[in-house]
């Protein structure tokens, strides 16, 4: 009986790691082809809250029009990388008008991001390409969405990240019952961020 239980035990442990591998393999893939807007507040008073949003607002307006025929990830982040100058003039001109002397960086760069849950889907821990804008400090209360497959650019269902990612890749950001191998997920990719300083 004692063999009986030892042999189910690593049968069953066997098929979690291998759920487990599959699933962080997939998590990995998005962080490849996902790219994302990452704005972060001076800080978390009201005030830099509100600005944050204000400039949120502003820049997704002003940029939804280059992002309407994107066909791949790669092309968002050529043309967001050719238009960094008028991202971060526009971003500091909101600031600005707002009474604000803060200053505004705008770059693309690869950054980590915890589990993120957004309405009707969730992106996995991981090290995603982002557009960043700061604010002053940039020590407050951050803000992201996804710009590629748009969500928060030109559109906001599901129904345009099923057009652009594998079925497998759908299926983690959209699914219910996944959430405690986010958790796994994300502490294995803070253990690797960790080790890759």
């Amino acid at each position: 009986m004692k063999i009986f239980m030892r042999i189910l035990i690593l049968v069953f442990t066997v098929a979690v790691m291998v759920s487990l591998v599959t699933f962080e393999n997939t998590c990995s893939k998005l962080e490849k082809d996902v790219f994302r807007l990452h704005i972060l507040a001076n800080s978390d008073s009201k005030a830099d809250q509100t600005l944050k949003m204000k400039v949120r607002d502003e820049i997704i307006s002003e940029i939804s029009p280059l992002y309407v025929d994107v066909q791949n990830k790669e092309e968002a982040m050529k043309i967001t990388k050719k238009n960094l100058p008028l991202i971060e003039n526009k971003a500091q001109q909101i600031v600005s008008l707002s009474g604000y002397d803060y200053d505004v960086n705008a770059m693309v760069k690869n950054e980590f991001f915890d589990t993120r849950y957004y309405d009707d889907f969730t992106m996995p821990a991981g090290f995603y390409d982002s557009l960043t804008i700061t604010i002053g400090e940039a020590q407050g209360k951050n803000w992201w969405c996804v710009m590629y497959p748009s969500l928060c650019v030109g559109a906001s269902s599901k129904l345009n990240m099923k057009e652009d990612l594998s079925d497998d890749e759908y299926r983690v950001i959209t699914s219910d019952d996944v959430v405690y191998k986010f958790k796994i997920v994300e502490y294995y990719e803070k253990i690797c961020s960790y080790f890759n300083r």
